[in-house]
């Protein structure tokens, strides 16, 4: 059961026979990805103690501040996991939201779950094949379309598919949409950031993540993301980046190759 700051860290002081049980910066790697909440938190709401002394998982409850000036209460795994299916700043403070959205009358029963639906759109090919959806969402950033072009120059493979077709649902399609497909190699390319409002591939948006690559792999392709703003890696072959630079395509091959083998993706370098 979550606590207030002031009694998890006197009974941390205690366990641990100290009077700094963490220091500050102990996890300050944990929280980079998170510029907003690095914002909102107030170490003189709580006790003089810093996000950064605070474990991501520790059931503490925490006063924060938004931009606006709200203040509220949450534990750290709470506002680690506001970022959801809406992509607005307000999404970050609870009262911020309930004042962008309109207050919405309370209930006491819960809703029925609608019956999914899948899209019919997607055309009966085999799992794993690669094709033009026309429910592809459009490109993200100015910096994916330069991450594709660099990448249309370093390898002959085929460009312009945008959809894998899935062998079970991901939002409703049988279909899943990386940002860029390298059909020859059947490796996909995602480029992550946390966005302009902190709210991209974090929190929730990470699990989606998890989930879409692991649809990508049981349909016999392999994922290598590209994260940036001290975004943590997902997985074995990601790349972290500041941004898209010729070391980054350097780096890409180098994990291309680590997949695919040396032989193989150098008969694709142009």
């Amino acid at each position: 059961m979550a606590e207030p700051v002031d009694r998890w860290w006197a009974r941390r002081q205690f366990s641990r026979g100290t009077e700094v049980p963490y220091p500050v910066g102990t996890y300050r790697e944990a929280w980079a990805p998170f510029p907003v909440l690095i914002r909102q938190d107030h170490p003189d709401l709580n006790a003089g103690i810093t996000l950064t002394q605070i474990p991501p998982a520790a059931e503490v409850l925490l006063q924060w501040q938004c931009d606006v000036g709200h203040i509220f209460v949450a534990t750290p795994a709470e506002q680690r996991d506001r970022p959801g299916q809406m992509r607005r700043r307000s999404v970050w403070c609870p009262e911020c939201l309930q004042l962008a959205l309109g207050r919405r009358p309370s209930s006491t029963a819960a809703p029925s779950r609608p019956k999914r639906v899948l899209c019919e759109k997607t055309p009966a090919l085999p799992v794993g094949e690669a094709f033009v959806s026309e429910c592809a969402p459009r490109p993200a950033s100015a910096i994916e379309a330069e991450l594709r072009a660099g990448l249309q120059e370093r390898l002959m493979v085929t460009h312009g598919t945008n959809a894998i077709r899935a062998g079970r649902p991901f939002f409703d399609h049988l279909e899943v949409w990386p940002d860029i497909l390298l059909p020859e190699l059947r490796v996909a390319v995602e480029y992550d950031s946390t966005g302009r409002h902190g709210l991209e591939h974090v929190g929730r948006r990470q699990k989606v993540d998890e989930r879409k690559d692991r649809i990508v792999r049981s349909a016999g392709w392999d994922v290598i993301r590209v994260r940036t703003g001290r975004l943590e890696l997902l997985n074995e072959h990601d790349v972290l980046a500041s941004g898209v630079t010729g070391k980054t395509f350097s780096r890409l091959v180098d994990e291309l190759r680590a997949l695919r083998g040396s032989l193989l993706v150098d008969a694709y370098l142009l």
